[in-house]
């Protein structure tokens, strides 16, 4: 996935690449364990994952997923493709408030 990203992939990294949404660097397609998260922010603990038909059959296993993240001190947000390639605005101004809670570590 990493040479050939999704049009949504494309899209959503040219907003957050090299940190141009409000300075936050992200990373994309990051090993997280035995996962790979679509996009990353360690500064904050999120991940971004955009989620295409194939996920309509795999819910119980995202949500497996999504568990273990959280396990780890990870917060997981997720869109769909639709979302990133025909409402964009909605999609950032999401990421931007999940930006805006606080994290705390549960290890901590």
């Amino acid at each position: 996935m990493r040479k050939e990203p999704t049009p949504a992939e494309r899209r959503l990294w040219k907003e957050v690449r090299g940190g141009a949404f409000h300075g936050i660097p992200f990373r994309r397609q990051h090993t997280i364990g035995r996962f790979v998260v679509d996009f990353f922010t360690p500064t904050h603990r999120l991940a971004i994952e955009l989620d295409g038909e194939i996920h309509d059959s795999q819910q119980e296993q995202d949500a497996l997923r999504t568990e273990a993240l959280n396990d780890r001190g990870i917060r997981v947000i997720r869109f769909r493709n639709e979302e990133v390639l025909s409402h964009l605005d909605t999609v950032l101004n999401r990421l931007r408030s999940e930006l805006l809670v606080p994290h705390t570590d549960p290890e901590a």
